[in-house]
């Protein structure tokens, strides 16, 4: 698929088809992820691939009860190493870098994804706590993001999106 045609049809999922998605498959998402650029080239995130329905039960539940999670072939957790972070650009390095550092990966890996045909859904709203928790995280690590994965049910139209005339400033806001 063709760059353009990705990001213009890439939608979110959240009802999957009960396929596998294979481990070397996985693999090729999470190097896409890492290819993405990262402030200082500090490339400050760690991913959790979580794949047991003990595990999703658990995500979910730390999500707020969103059930579709632990319906999910598979759920990364995209997480920031905060002492990296820190090291290369002390306190910004931490409250701000690393938190667009992991936000350019996972965009990596759901452009990947959505080329190898698999849908994926970024969860935002979840406990940090119950996150760690479930996956028995370094407190020097912060989940920023669940990426829910698997091969879509049904494929849904692209969201709308405000006309780019909307949104563009030129020289000054």
């Amino acid at each position: 698929m063709e760059t353009s045609d990705c990001i213009n049809t890439r939608a979110t999922v959240r009802e999957y088809d009960t396929k596998e998605i294979s481990d070397d498959i996985i693999k090729d998402l999470i190097a896409a992820a890492t290819r993405a650029p990262s402030s200082g080239n500090v490339q400050d995130w760690e991913f959790v691939i979580v794949k047991t329905p003990e595990g999703k039960k658990a995500l979910a539940s730390a999500a707020f009860e969103q059930s579709f999670i632990e319906r999910s072939p598979v759920v990364v957790v995209a997480c920031a190493n905060l002492e990296a972070s820190a090291r290369a650009y002390g306190e910004r390095g931490k409250s701000l870098y690393s938190i667009q550092n992991v936000s350019a990966a996972v965009e990596n890996m759901l452009l990947a994804a959505w080329d190898k045909g698999i849908g994926g859904c970024w969860v935002g709203a979840f406990s940090e706590d119950a996150v760690r928790d479930a996956v028995v995280m370094p407190t020097e690590t912060r989940p920023l993001a669940l990426i829910t994965l698997g091969y879509p049910a049904n494929r849904p139209p692209a969201s709308r999106r405000e006309p780019v005339e909307d949104v563009i400033h030129w020289e000054t806001f």
